[in-house]
């Protein structure tokens, strides 16, 4: 009888080689946990274009917004690990479990890295009738006006909104904070004068600010921005400056099979040499990325830790 179970064990891990040698032998879906036409969408769905056309089968994005993106993330993670079930990640997936009191999935251990699409800078920006040209005159003008001057964001917990908090750490001023439904809001209460200054993502604030609509005064990347280079980053702008940018990446529920993860890796290792490719994800101030599936896996560790210390820094925390 043993030699009948050791032959059903080895026609199972055969037929499970085999069906990972086919891989993919049907549609994929990309989860995202946000809105269509987000900037996280409109990536997803650029890297599901590149795995459609190198791998043979259809990658269909599916939008699960709401939680600030937990709620797919929780879909995903429960998915089977079979490869036919991927996950936009972003960085608030990686500060969420920091922020908010229950969190259903860990994203450290319920999923397999495949690699870091896009690191996305947030822009500080205020309208052109505030009279500051630098963020350093802002900070001179808010502590003449403590409590008078406010900044809006997307909801407390958003990328803009512990952005704008780090600043005031960093900076010591005293300002308000006007929450709003998202990032376009944001850019019309400070087109309209309604709100003094924000920290909306790259790709959302770049076209107003090239466009003059809104001044520029530093983003909060390691290195200032390729489509700005004559804005200054942060850690150059102030003495207690600090980097904090937003990114995009790809991951599988954890078990997934590295042979998949491989598979799925290596045409978007290739992508980068597409011009078109890297028209539709670079020139809103995004930076392209593609590392290997190990390299993303460790920057993921030190991301995590940067999020727990940013909410620690800043003192938010969530139900």
């Amino acid at each position: 009888m043993r030699w009948l179970a050791s032959i059903a064990a080895f026609l199972v891990l055969l037929t499970a080689d085999a069906a990972q040698a086919q891989y993919p032998d049907k549609p994929v879906r990309i989860v995202v946990p946000f809105i269509a036409g987000s900037a996280p969408d409109v990536a997803a769905r650029q890297v599901a274009q590149r795995l459609t056309a190198s791998l043979g089968q259809q990658f269909v994005v599916e939008n699960k917004p709401g939680a600030a993106g937990n709620i797919g993330a929780e879909v995903a993670a429960r998915a089977a690990p079979d490869g036919y079930t991927l996950m936009l990640l972003t960085n608030s997936h990686a500060i969420s479990r920091f922020l908010y009191t229950k969190v259903n999935y860990d994203v450290a251990k319920d999923f397999v890295p495949i690699t870091m699409i896009t690191r996305i800078p947030s822009l500080m920006v205020v309208p052109p009738s505030l009279p500051v040209k630098s963020a350093a005159e802002f900070v001179a003008l808010a502590k003449t006006k403590p409590g008078k001057l406010n900044y809006g964001s997307g909801g407390v917990g958003s990328l803009a909104h512990l952005s704008a908090e780090a600043f005031r750490v960093a900076t010591g001023i005293d300002y308000v904070h006007v929450p709003y439904k998202g990032a376009p809001d944001i850019l019309l209460g400070l087109i309209g004068n309604q709100i003094d200054v924000g920290f909306p993502t790259m790709p959302t604030a770049f076209r107003p600010a090239q466009q003059g609509t809104l001044r520029p005064l530093a983003v909060t990347s390691v290195k200032r921005a390729r489509v700005m280079p004559d804005v200054p980053t942060l850690l150059e702008a102030l003495p207690d400056g600090f980097a904090l940018d937003g990114w995009l990446a790809l991951a599988a529920p954890a078990g997934t099979p590295a042979e998949i993860v491989a598979r799925l890796y290596a045409p978007l290792a290739e992508a980068p040499k597409d011009p078109a490719f890297r028209d539709a994800l670079g020139s809103d101030g995004s930076e392209i990325v593609l590392n290997t599936p190990a390299d993303f896996a460790a920057i993921l560790h030190t991301e995590i830790a940067k999020g727990q210390a940013l909410v620690t820094r800043v003192g938010v925390k969530l139900d």
